[in-house]
C-alpha cells in the first residue's frame, strides 16, 4: 500500500489518474449550460 497501489489516494498521484478515491476538481470558471443559453439567446 502506497505509491504502486493504484486503489489509494497516493497510487492515483503518483500515476497521475482520477477515479472514486481521487475526484477531478470542477473549473470555477466553467460554464454552465443553463448560463450559456441566457447569453445566447439574447438578441441586441
Amino acid at each position: 500500500m502506497g505509491k504502486g497501489d493504484i486503489k489509494t489516494r497516493r497510487g492515483k498521484i503518483f500515476n497521475g489518474s482520477f477515479g472514486a478515491r481521487r475526484p477531478r476538481r470542477r473549473s470555477k470558471h466553467e460554464m454552465t449550460g443553463t448560463f450559456r443559453k441566457k447569453t445566447i439567446g439574447k438578441k441586441g
